[in-house]
């Protein structure tokens, strides 16, 4: 039978990410608010250059991350601090050596991607950053590779040791760490019992970068060989 009208604009709001809940996305909101709040704050009392923002947009696309998704590869310490504060230094950069602001704008976003992936920091905000590094205006080009560490990199420290903080009460591990569950068995005899290599040869028969790191993928195979194993012995 095909589905409702209604049931299919329904599935439009579902969840996009593998297991989120309603309660964990207001619990993010939370987080976001007083992240960014607290980031903000706290940066207030500190000397800026004249005319440079007391946060950073990116930073805000940064919040989502460390306080909506902290268990991606993309939200973690490093991610945030690194992909920030490098792809701005990029930024800058390209600013200064490219007078063509059209170049100078894909430039600065493909070097900063670059950059965040040699040095394995890769975070999305981060080509926010180095996009307002060009196009910032004034005050960003008069501070130079000043604005890089205030408040970019400030900013996204502050985010971070505050997602620490949030995170020891949210139920989430951050930085995240896969935490193996308990009861896992065997499959039943016949059943295909898969490797972490096969993990490997199925990512790249996929060819698809996923939000979600490879340890978590063989934590969640775990599981579902373990539930085919139980419902087995149930049928059995």
């Amino acid at each position: 039978m095909g589905e409702y009208p209604g049931h299919r604009a329904a599935r439009l709001f579902a969840p996009i990410l593998a297991g989120a809940t309603l309660p964990d996305r207001l619990w993010a909101c939370v987080g976001a608010f007083a992240g960014i709040a607290l980031t903000g704050l706290i940066c207030s009392f500190g000397s800026t250059h004249p005319g440079l923002p007391l946060i950073a947009a990116p930073i805000g696309a940064s919040a989502l991350l460390v306080f909506a998704v902290p268990s991606s590869p993309l939200a973690q310490p490093w991610s945030v601090v690194g992909g920030n504060t490098v792809s701005a230094l990029i930024g800058i950069a390209v600013a200064h050596l490219v007078p063509w602001p059209a170049l100078a704008i894909g430039l600065a976003v493909a070097g900063a991607i670059l950059a965040m992936s040699l040095l394995r920091c890769l975070h999305p905000p981060g080509g926010a950053a180095a996009l307002t590094a060009v196009i910032g205006g004034p005050a960003v080009t008069s501070a130079g590779f000043a604005f890089a560490f205030l408040p970019v990199a400030l900013n996204s420290l502050l985010l971070v040791l505050l997602g620490l903080a949030f995170h020891r009460f949210s139920g989430h591990s951050y930085p995240h760490r896969p935490v193996p569950t308990v009861g896992h068995v065997l499959p039943a005899t016949g059943s295909p019992a898969f490797h972490p290599e096969d993990i490997d040869l199925a990512l790249a028969d996929l060819g698809e970068t996923f939000d979600v790191s490879r340890e978590d993928l063989e934590l969640l195979f775990q599981q579902v060989e373990f539930h085919a194993a139980e419902r087995l012995k149930i049928t059995a």
